[in-house]
């Protein structure tokens, strides 16, 4: 083959391969989003040192004193954009409502199919933010915590083990994945730091056990 078609040969095929790949066709399909990336182990430490240790109190509490499920974007609420930001192959309706999809559970590393089988967890619950501190806040503040998508707050993670977890903290409740507690806990205080909640006694010991092995 002359030398000047082989260059436009290789020319076109290298605009070709160019042309696939911004497709996606070589590449994959895009890795789904997860939880925000919790601060450090050592930074956590040191936040958790900085927390007012205090007594819970759950007077007055009632969850819808924490508007969640707010919208997003579009027709897509809080819940739905975490579907969407956890899930892997995630497909949605005109309402944003996920028809098909798949998600894995960081806590017991089960994975499903349908997304009525997902809660989205506040990792630090609503009733435990009340006891910590919340329930002196604004409704407008605690709907920004019902809704925080910027710190690790919010994750996709089976129903009934959302449901087991209720409002426990790391003293009483812990993901059964053993791998997932050092990311559990440092969000745990990277959440509690920057909304100025506090921590009861039994809480902060486990949160300084479970961070020592971090």
């Amino acid at each position: 083959m002359p030398k000047f078609y082989a260059r436009r040969r290789l020319g076109f095929l290298a605009a070709f391969t160019g042309l696939i790949a911004s497709a996606g066709l070589l590449n994959g399909p895009a890795a789904s989003a997860a939880l925000p990336t919790p601060v450090s182990a050592a930074t956590a430490r040191s936040y958790l040192a900085s927390l007012t240790v205090a007594t819970e109190n759950r007077t007055g509490y009632d969850r819808d004193l924490f508007p969640h499920w707010i919208t997003q974007s579009g027709a897509c609420n809080t819940r739905e954009t975490v579907l969407k930001r956890d899930g892997s192959g995630v497909v949605t309706d005109s309402s944003c409502a996920a028809t098909s999809g798949s998600w894995h559970s960081p806590y017991d590393g089960a994975t499903w199919s349908a997304s009525g089988d997902v809660d989205i967890d506040h990792l630090v619950p609503l009733a435990e933010a009340w006891d910590s501190g919340a329930g002196s806040w604004s409704t407008s503040r605690r709907q920004s915590f019902a809704n925080d998508l910027t710190r690790p707050q919010l994750l996709a993670v089976t129903d009934n083990v959302n449901q087991a977890k209720g409002d426990q903290d790391p003293a009483t409740w812990m993901p059964s994945r053993t791998a997932y507690h050092c990311t559990y806990v440092r969000a745990w205080v990277q959440v509690k730091y920057y909304y100025g909640l506090s921590v009861d006694s039994a809480e902060k010991s486990a949160l300084q056990s479970r961070l020592a092995n971090c």
